[in-house]
């Protein structure tokens, strides 16, 4: 009996383990995505891949292989660039499809369309190890249409504005050696809105480039595994999700993977560094669940290029955070859900002038409770439905008629306007209001454009910008080329005011670099003529991206590398959050980007690159006045034709909470920036090429110790600085011409700041009586700009006949005065009216040149001579004569009704004193002394410094009585209270007077 209920016992058990073993795995349903494009936009330029155009069936069932790439094809060898529409439905292909560069592959409506890779695709079982990533493509982005019996020409450093969007990939069963995507693009190329589900192919994606955003990978061996991006540069993704690799989520080397807001659910590991290199990780607001391994494996742990940051990442199921594959050391997790605060590993300063550590640091949190979610800061756009073709509203998009009223008229009346491919033409701000949206979908064939010599966008005067946002609104601009052409003095690509949750993004500034030739069939190929070469034009614009009073929200996938522009980007005066993600800013003469009066903003994935030709120069980095910034995986870089050496890649001025994660300084020549930042007070230099992390806060400024009679040096780094001036506070005023900057030093803080950097030349600066600062400066006029139908001419006056400074070609110029606030400089530059001398009612300074170089003899006669106009500064009392002699004065000497001054004879090497006239004339001179160079100076007695190799000292009499000797030669002088302050060729001095 007992034998018997004993097999029973073993039959029921065998019957249990049994069905146990049949029983299906539980199926975690995969969420459908949701389509971007939810209907057709129609644009006369594009190729829809319909059965009506080609040989199709979106059914799935027909290979369309074939059909697709003909497509593809045709839209580069017909257009050179555009987009490939391809409707909702499933097609099925069963070999790689090739996207060359320019070209974007968008899917619509209600769904998302589907490209599925047939089972068993011929040549997806095979192994590749010829090839770099050893796989088979669904999709391989190239530089060029393959040629047949030629190698494929893989993407690369100019592979730009390629992308797929909208579309959903799924590679079926049989094909282990299939990925879905090679993408080794660079600049306004992207992967976006896109599902890849691998299955039991190899991966979602090989060789990443540029950015992604909202892709989703199930399963494969990797979702991603990469090499180093094109040509070196970092790689932004945002709104990404992995679930189900059998191996990692991303196995990577060097591709500087910035991450925010990414999910990773089922995996062993979620990144994967390959052995023996490096990475550069950071990433934020993200969440890593049920991850059976490390979730970070990490090699070449003790080299200073290995740079990991995580801030802000929520934790379930995760035991091992980190595996360091050199020691074997691990960084456990601290129970079943915590949060990652922050960890940092690599060479760390937690201060400026702190000792870099090589080390790990963290903060962890064990948590009770589930976190929320990071909500996204990419707004929704608006639905479809609402979307008006601004083709349909009247604009013409062909590059000669001015679309001005058609595109204003459209924003006026709609708030979601589409743009099809085109170049709209403008002549006039195109101002937007506060929820304006304007879609493009491709920046190159899409642009909203300027002739060269467009009136109301040169001459002299402030910043005026092609597209204006509303102050504090919800704009979206997207998909849409700005080009300012060359010669538009005035211009400002883009005006940003909006509100933190506006948008901008896939929006490339074009003039200098990044410009693709336009055809259309049976046409030749037509380009912007006014970008190719011009050199001459480098320089003379404004900003390309201004975002000012106020402005914020995120900035995507911007690319600025116009050299006619000053700067490829000048953050203001904004307190409003920002978030910039994947930005490129190359090939400016001066600057790269500026941070001035800025606070709340996060910086990731910001790319600067200097050119050998127009920016060996040129400062890539400027931060002043900012609070509460951080910068991740910044890259900042010198191409291999770089022959010169620059001494940094930041100037940090006068900052609070900056923090610095992951920086990469670098060139393939011996010439990287000498250092990666320089604070310009504090005097501090970061040394360190490569490092993890830096923080800025407050840095103490260098002591400066005045005594009397000792020069003392207070800031230095300048190229020639001279045009001093002070104001009635003591605030000392002076600029760089060639550099075109004006700089502040400040009497209270003992601090420097930069003024203004505007494409104008500063010659020499003073004051008015109410401390307005003025700005005598070089203006050329355009050739071939014309202001009511007359070109701008200037011809030299009867005054410039007695110096040769006037001769040799050297004409043609303008001399001008602007003035402004300089705390707030840009809202308030206007240039000075020219008026008769006699509409003056009352004089109280005159602003007259310090020194004249005339080399025909006549400096007495020409500083005498009574000029008859003048510019009248704001105060009303103040005056600039008209005269030649400001076009080559190094300064500016304030002059008083019924007192003295003391003009140099610069040629003759000589100071000569004047009585000021009650309408500013200068008369009854009388040699001082046979010293003179650029400048000179009155303290409160009435002692006379002047400057000539070293500054020398007469009392009011003309007897010398001091010398005061000068690390430099001394350029311009000022005499601020008891304090003499020099401008140098290099740097700026002081000496104590009493």
């Amino acid at each position: 009996m007992l034998k018997r209920i004993l097999m029973l016992a073993l039959i029921v058990s065998v019957q249990q383990i049994g069905f146990a073993q049949k029983k299906k795995p539980k199926v975690v349903p995969t969420p459908e995505s949701k389509s971007f494009y939810q209907a057709r936009l129609n644009d006369d330029d594009a190729t829809y891949f319909t059965p009506e155009t080609f040989k199709i069936s979106n059914d799935g069932k027909t290979d369309v292989s074939d059909e697709l790439q003909r497509a593809i094809n045709e839209v580069k060898t017909n257009f050179n660039f555009g987009v490939v529409f391809i409707p909702e439905g499933t097609y099925k292909i069963s070999k790689t499809i090739y996207i060359p560069t320019a070209v974007r592959v968008i899917g619509y409506g209600k769904r998302r369309p589907l490209i599925i890779l047939a089972d068993n695709a011929p040549g997806f079982q095979e192994q590749y190890p010829q090839d770099k990533g050893n796989a088979k493509y669904m999709f391989w982005f190239t530089s060029a249409i393959p040629k047949e019996g030629q190698p494929i020409p893989d993407a690369g450093a100019s592979t730009f504005y390629s992308a797929m969007s909208n579309v959903d990939l799924r590679i079926g069963s049989g094909n282990p050696s299939a990925v879905a995507l090679r993408t080794h693009f660079a600049q306004h190329s992207f992967i976006s809105h896109v599902d890849i589900h691998a299955g039991t192919g190899k991966a979602g994606m090989f060789d990443v480039g540029n950015e992604m955003e909202d892709v989703r990978f199930y399963g494969g061996d990797y979702g991603i595994y990469t090499l180093k991006p094109s040509p070196g540069w970092q790689f932004m993704m945002v709104d990404t999700y992995f679930e189900g690799q059998r191996k990692a989520a991303i196995r990577s080397q060097e591709s500087g993977l910035t991450i925010v807001r990414m999910t990773v659910k089922n995996v062993p590991t979620v990144i994967e560094t390959n052995p023996d290199f490096y990475e550069k990780l950071f990433m934020e607001d993200s969440r890593l669940e049920n991850i059976s391994g490390p979730a970070l494996v990490i090699s070449n742990e003790n080299n200073a290029y290995t740079q990991i940051s995580l801030r802000n990442i929520d934790c379930k199921k995760v035991p091992v955070l980190v595996g360091f594959r050199t020691s074997g050391r691990q960084i456990a997790g601290p129970g079943e859900l915590y949060k990652i605060k922050a960890l940092n590993h690599g060479l760390q300063m937690t201060a400026i002038d702190s000792k870099p550590v090589q080390t790990t640091t963290q903060d962890i949190e064990v948590l009770k409770t589930e976190p929320v979610p990071v909500q996204k800061d990419i707004p929704v756009f608006p639905d479809i439905s609402l979307w008006r073709n601004l083709k349909a509203l009247g604009a013409k998009g062909d590059g000669l008629t001015d679309d001005t009223k058609a595109i204003q008229a459209a924003i006026d009346q709609y708030d979601v306007i589409y743009v099809p491919q085109g170049w709209y033409r403008i002549t006039e701000t195109l101002k937007l209001k506060q929820k304006t949206v304007l879609t493009g979908l491709n920046p190159v064939s899409t642009q909203f454009i300027l002739q060269d010599n467009t009136e109301a966008f040169g001459s002299f005067g402030p910043p005026k910008p092609m597209v204006e946002s509303s102050e504090g609104g919800s704009n979206i601009l997207t998909g849409i080329g700005i080009s300012t052409a060359a010669s538009n003095s005035r211009a400002v690509g883009l005006k940003w005011m909006a509100g933190a949750g506006s948008y901008v993004n896939d929006v490339k500034f074009l003039g200098g670099h990044g410009n693709i030739p336009h055809k259309r069939p049976g046409q030749e190929a037509s380009n912007n003529s006014s970008h190719v070469g011009n050199e001459q034009h480098w320089d003379t614009q404004y900003w390309s991206l201004w975002i000012t009073n106020n402005g914020g929200g995120t900035f995507k996938n911007i690319w600025t590398a116009n050299t006619f522009a000053s700067a490829g980007a000048y953050v203001s005066n904004t307190t409003t959050p920002g978030r910039i993600y994947a930005m490129s800013i190359e090939h400016h003469v001066r600057n790269e980007v500026r941070f001035k009066n800025v606070s709340n903003w996060k910086v990731y994935a910001l790319q600067l690159e200097e050119e050998s030709k127009e920016s060996s120069n040129c400062q890539p980095l400027e931060i002043e006045s900012c609070d509460n910034i951080l910068f991740a995986n910044l890259y900042m870089f010198r191409v291999i034709r770089v022959s010169t050496p620059y001494p940094h890649s930041i100037r940090s001025w006068n900052n609070r909470r900056l923090e610095f994660l992951n920086v990469h300084n670098y060139s393939q020549t011996k010439y990287p920036s000498t250092v990666p930042l320089y604070d310009v007070n504090s005097g501090i230099e970061v040394r360190p090429w490569e490092f993890n992390r830096l923080v800025i806060d407050t840095p103490k400024p260098r002591p400066i110790d005045l005594q009397v009679g000792r020069v003392v040096q207070i800031a230095k780094g300048f190229e020639f600085a001279d045009g001093i001036c002070h104001d009635s506070k003591g605030n000392v005023y002076f600029s760089e011409s060639r550099a075109r900057r004006i700089y502040k030093w400040s009497a209270t803080a003992n601090a420097l700041s930069l003024v203004a950097d505007f494409p104008w030349e500063p010659l020499s600066l003073g004051v008015d009586t109410k401390d307005n600062l003025l700005v005598v400066f070089k203006y050329a006029p355009k050739q071939g700009y014309l202001i009511n139908g007359k070109p701008e001419t200037f011809t030299n006056p009867p005054d410039a006949a007695g110096t040769s400074f006037s001769g040799w070609g050297n004409s043609g110029f303008g001399t001008f005065v602007y003035a402004m606030n300089p705390e707030h400089p840009e809202e308030t530059m206007h240039l000075l009216k020219k008026v008769p001398l006699n509409n003056v009612k009352s004089i109280a300074k005159t602003l007259d040149p310090s020194n004249r170089r005339r080399d025909s003899g006549d400096f007495l006669s020409v500083s005498t001579n009574k000029f008859s106009e003048c510019w009248l500064a704001p105060d009303g009392v103040t005056i600039v004569p008209v005269v030649y002699d400001l076009a080559r004065s190094n300064a500016l000497l304030e002059g008083y009704p019924g007192k003295v001054l003391y003009g140099t004879d610069e040629y003759l090497k000589r100071t000569v004193r004047f009585n000021v006239g009650p309408e500013g004339h200068l008369s009854e001179p009388q040699l001082f002394a046979e010293k003179g160079e650029f400048s000179s100076a009155v303290d409160s007695k009435g002692n006379v410094y002047i400057a000539d190799g070293q500054v020398y000292v007469f009392d009011s009499t003309g007897k010398e009585i001091n010398i005061i000797e000068t690390p430099e030669r001394p350029s311009t002088i000022t005499v601020a209270g008891d304090t003499l302050f020099i401008t140098s060729r290099n740097g700026l001095y002081a000496v104590k007077l009493k």
